[in-house]
């Protein structure tokens, strides 16, 4: 009986021993961060393509949009014990670290910031390349992946459409240019107040007037027949998604077509932009091209083409995006600074006022106020700010008061 008694008495010991919550938190942590690289995996498999990308673009969406959120929730919840003290000391380090790294990456990279400001200022060159980049990034992307079929074949459709529409850009531009023309005559004066014509002058103009026009017929002809025959264009397959990408994006990146935007901007009337149509339309064609990048992109990684995927990123959003934020993005701030100094006017307001801009007399649907209390259009206003710090009604210096 003792020795039953002695058992028994082991037995409840063993039971009531305590787990450690600390310890038991971290070996689940231990086993999720184990199970994470597990599950990651798939992501790294070596080869052409990764495991997952061989088996289809759906079967990545899925995987990870399954995987993923419950792997973040999970070290998120058990962390393991050495990355918690790594972020604890994260803080610290770059507080220490940031500002030498920071000025010694800007010494290197200087030389690099240089070539690419001279590379975004050659317009042509510039746009040409973007171009061409974002078309292979859609044939890649956009045919050979979602689409099926030859893949090597069908990356000639970048080359034919960017073709197309380089002809379609010209016949703009020369249609423009015959609405925009003032002088129809065919001889040249030899001075501007001079009735004297200028032979040499007058038949230079007249050979060119005619070889814009024999150019432009027969590039009409020529695209006339391409689509009316359907013909004569092999391995030439654009899909409707492909052509209204493709597109668009030419038309936010041709000269001709991005100096249409603001007259269409100035025609939609669209109140919250205040008369700043010319400021917000290259913002807005940047915004938009690179987005449409940045998504294309996203979905090449998938692909396993790392440098060719790096050289679109690089091209497409990086220089396009750092461009739009030193320059077009940077006026349009300055502009915003200005008239956000001057506070919108109310309803009431502008009733008060008679619903008339006292500048252009024309009626005011939107206005801002000055701090002596008078009421114009943002635009309006700009022009006066432009000559003169004082208002236009009172003369008085405008100050505000911070």
């Amino acid at each position: 009986m003792g020795m039953i008694t002695r058992f028994r008495g082991r037995l409840r010991s063993f039971h009531t021993i305590q787990v450690d919550p600390e310890m038991q938190n971290e070996k689940i942590a231990e086993t999720v961060c184990l199970l994470s690289v597990l599950f990651l995996l798939p992501y790294c498999s070596r080869g052409h393509a990764p495991l997952l990308v061989s088996l289809g673009g759906w079967c990545v969406a899925s995987y990870s949009f399954l995987v993923l959120p419950v792997l973040i929730s999970a070290n998120y919840k058990y962390p393991v014990r050495w990355l918690r003290k790594l972020f604890a000391k994260i803080p610290a380090l770059l507080s220490k670290w940031s500002g030498p790294v920071w000025s010694f990456i800007c010494r290197v990279y200087a030389p690099l910031d240089r070539c690419e400001k001279m590379f975004m200022k050659m317009t042509n060159l510039s746009n040409l390349a973007t171009q061409l980049v974002f078309f292979m990034m859609c044939d890649r992307v956009l045919l050979c992946s979602f689409g099926g079929g030859n893949c090597p074949q069908k990356r000639v459709t970048g080359l034919y459409s960017l073709m197309f529409y380089n002809v379609i850009a010209y016949c703009v531009s020369y249609i423009k240019e015959l609405i925009e023309k003032e002088d129809w005559s065919v001889t040249v004066n030899m001075t501007q107040h001079s009735n004297i014509k200028h032979v040499a002058m007058s038949a230079t103009k007249i050979v060119l007037e005619w070889t814009k026009a024999i150019t432009f017929i027969i590039t009409v002809t020529f695209m006339l027949l391409v689509f009316g025959l359907e013909q004569g264009l092999e391995h030439y397959q654009p899909t409707a998604l492909y052509t209204l990408i493709t597109w668009t994006y030419y038309m936010c990146t041709e000269r001709v077509f991005i100096e249409l935007f603001p007259p269409f901007l100035v025609f939609l009337r669209l109140k919250h932009l205040e008369a700043l149509e010319s400021l917000y339309a290259p913002v807005i064609l940047r915004y938009y091209t690179v987005s449409v990048a940045a998504v294309l992109v996203l979905l090449l990684c998938f692909y396993g083409q790392v440098r060719f995927t790096f050289i679109a990123f690089y091209l497409t959003v990086y220089l396009r995006l750092k461009d739009m934020v030193a320059n077009c993005l940077k006026v349009l701030r300055q502009e915003q600074a200005v008239l956000g100094q001057f506070r919108h006017a109310t309803e009431e307001e502008i009733e008060n006022c008679d619903d008339v801009c006292a500048v252009c007399l024309s009626p005011m649907e939107k206005a801002r106020v000055t701090p002596c209390h008078h009421l114009f259009h943002a635009s309006c206003l700009r022009q006066c700010l432009s000559a003169s710090q004082n208002c236009p009604m009172c003369k008085r210096e405008y100050t505000f008061v911070h």
